[in-house]
């Protein structure tokens, strides 16, 4: 698990509480369901709306890796690809058939494109284009939780709004007013909250994620453009130590 994600979520409503409470405050007066669903429901409805069924259904399959300390293993992957530079200047290319299976999906589709013989250039487009395919995959579903983000904020006004008018039909009656007073601020402060705590945050992570990915991905294929156009090892790595600095 990611441990600086999961203390962040928990500094932040941490904050948010204990602010309260030294004010005066209690916890229980910050929690109330119908202002949950009002905010939760109105949100990821008005997203599910305007997003594609598979893109929604990628953007919540993706929420797991927010929490995943997925560290990408840059100087296993530098050693990897050296080590196809020299058995292909030793033995040539279909000698790279046995390296398949140590590669991750990215490098075997390059390692299958240097056993058949494909052009530098041909090799660099293909790699080139998937990454920027899996790169607008990776940046729609970023793109649901920043709408999130977005909405979120707006649909606790919303539910502020429904808190009042609950308000107005009980002024004869303090305690169901005082509830629909309750529903009124605790809805803007779930609006504000989860848009600034967690749907914008998850975006942000996903995009650096995506980031992180590209430059390794961008280090695989400049490895493997040089195998192409035949560099010796000492260049090779020259090449890579920019990108190990980089995701370092």
């Amino acid at each position: 698990m990611d441990k600086l994600s999961i203390a962040g979520v928990f500094i932040a409503f941490s904050a948010v509480g204990l602010g309260h409470s030294l004010a005066g405050g209690s916890f229980s007066d910050l929690v109330n369901l119908h202002a949950f669903i009002i905010v939760v429901g109105g949100t990821v409805g008005a997203v599910m709306l305007q997003t594609p069924a598979s893109q929604f259904v990628q953007a919540i399959k993706s929420i797991p890796r927010v929490w995943q300390n997925q560290q990408l293993d840059v100087k296993k992957q530098t050693q990897l690809i050296l080590s196809w530079s020299h058995t292909v200047r030793k033995d040539g290319y279909l000698v790279l058939e046995k390296h398949r299976q140590q590669a991750d999906a990215f490098s075997v589709l390059g390692l299958e494109m240097l056993i058949d013989g494909a052009e530098t250039e041909q090799l660099k487009q293909s790699l080139e284009d998937i990454i920027d395919l899996e790169q607008n995959r990776l940046e729609k579903q970023a793109g649901v939780f920043e709408a999130m983000g977005g909405y979120c904020p707006t649909v606790g006004i919303l539910g502020a709004v429904l808190g009042l008018i609950q308000a107005m039909d009980f002024l004869t009656s303090p305690e169901q007013l005082g509830q629909g007073i309750a529903v009124a601020f605790v809805a803007t402060i779930y609006g504000v909250g989860f848009a600034n705590f967690v749907f914008l945050p998850i975006a942000n992570k996903l995009r650096a994620l995506a980031g992180e990915r590209a430059i390794y991905q961008e280090m695989t294929l400049a490895g493997l453009v040089s195998i192409a156009e035949g560099a010796n090892s000492m260049e090779v790595q020259r090449r890579l130590h920019s990108f190990n600095t980089e995701l370092s």
